[in-house]
């Protein structure tokens, strides 16, 4: 620091930056002549834009900047200073990395949905390290999942959100119908329909002391609304979970050995693990209804329980083709006789694109036919998402984004009846 002994010139005869010493008369300056006027080379334009070299900074100033720097709050030269003591200086380079990974944290992710992968591959480690004693069957898997994904996105809706409009939609001949109801309404209808399963397998209907008219879906479900004294709320969360754990508990306990069980559905049944995808594919169907009606967004399922949930929908297919033929709603089969149980006739190649998808060759004049590659008349093509939405009833089958080849009235009525397999 200066002292005083360092001044010894009078304070009156300094001059100022003008040249002018103090008590001298005020003078006007000149103006300053131009580079341009001077008859001096220009500087060339490489020497203009030469960068300044980095101000030199101590080290206290510099670790006081690296919070700033990894905020990207520094200014061109502090930066460029600060980062050339990185490559010097080792504890600082550690702090400026810690307070990026702090700042990384700080960035709100696009969307708080885990992969919907994320629980198998965890469950899958689990598994291989220390096998459980009672293992859930392969068939039973997407329900699980599924159902495990539904509830994680409904534990921390409000009131708001459980009473928000949800409208179903599914397909009733070749027309599209909807019926109108809450998130809390899904879930009840979940909670109803999942009770078809429950009662195949013996456990409790929870339904209690309603009789629905018919045993069908749709019938439970409206008489289990009408039954309410009060619009359903959030208290329908926990009856629709536990009874989730007790199917899949108990399926899990008798070793998979009841895959074949029937659990009718009214007017038509399936088996035990034709069932258990059925109502994974619906649970998934509806979780993402409910996220709709909140605006968030929701995953399709992982590629292998997509799969499966496909492979569902084109076993199902010959089935309801035959269907739609018998009343009327489908051109008639291309024989006079229907083709005899096991045996190659007419097909239609199914490609489902993406996660999850496959080929499946449906055979068309006959639910007992053989699939045939030698005989097939039409090709499709379907993204694996959208094909599960239109047998969903949620994307009409005039505008499902199909490619399409071969006999026209085939591909109508296979992604007609597609959309047939939907209900409420």
């Amino acid at each position: 620091m200066n002292g005083p002994d360092r001044f010894e010139e009078d304070e009156n005869d300094v001059p100022d930056e003008s040249g002018q010493q103090a008590g001298d008369p005020l003078r006007i300056p000149m103006p300053r002549a131009s580079v341009e006027d001077s008859g001096l080379p220009l500087p060339a334009p490489a020497d203009l834009g030469a960068a300044a070299p980095p101000p030199v900074l101590e080290h206290p100033v510099l670790k006081s900047l690296l919070g700033a720097w990894a905020l990207a709050a520094c200014s061109a030269e502090e930066a460029t200073a600060v980062e050339q003591h990185l490559g010097e200086c080792g504890a600082c380079a550690d702090e400026a990395r810690r307070l990026r990974e702090a700042v990384g944290l700080l960035q709100r992710p696009e969307s708080l949905d885990l992969d919907p992968g994320l629980r198998t591959r965890v469950l899958e480690s689990c598994l291989d390290r220390r096998p459980p004693r009672i293992p859930v069957p392969d068939w039973a898997a997407a329900y699980d999942a599924e159902t495990a994904r539904l509830d994680a996105l409904l534990q921390d809706f409000g009131d708001a959100e459980w009473h928000a409009p949800v409208r179903l939609r599914w397909f009733r001949g070749d027309e599209a119908t909807s019926r109108r109801t809450t998130v809390a309404g899904v879930i009840a209808h979940l909670l109803s329909v999942d009770g078809l399963v429950a009662v195949a397998l013996g456990l409790d209907d929870p339904m209690g002391d309603v009789t629905p008219p018919q045993p069908t879906p749709a019938a439970r479900t409206e008489a289990y609304w009408r039954a309410s004294h009060f619009p359903p709320t959030r208290a329908m969360r926990a009856p629709w979970r536990d009874q989730s754990h007790h199917l899949v508990r108990t399926v899990s306990f008798t070793g998979g050995g009841l895959g074949r069980l029937p659990v009718p559905y009214g007017d038509f049944e399936l088996p035990l693990h034709d069932a258990m995808l059925d109502r994974a594919f619906e649970c998934w169907v509806h979780a993402e209804d409910i996220a709709d009606a909140v605006d968030y967004p929701y995953d399709p399922p992982s590629p292998r329980h997509l799969h499966r949930m496909i492979d569902l929908a084109a076993r199902m297919l010959p089935t309801a083709l035959a269907h739609r033929r018998r009343t009327g709603l489908a051109a008639p089969a291309h024989h006079r006789h229907l083709v005899a149980a096991g045996e190659p006739g007419r097909s239609l190649r199914l490609e489902i694109e993406g996660s999850g998808g496959g080929e499946w060759l449906i055979p068309l004049d006959s639910p007992a036919a053989k699939g045939s590659a030698e005989h097939e008349v039409a090709h499709i093509a379907l993204d694996g998402v959208e094909f599960c939405r239109l047998a969903a009833g949620h994307v009409p089958p005039q505008e499902a984004a199909a490619g399409q080849v071969g006999d026209r009235d085939a591909i109508k009525d296979v992604l007609f009846a597609a959309a047939s397999l939907s209900r409420m």
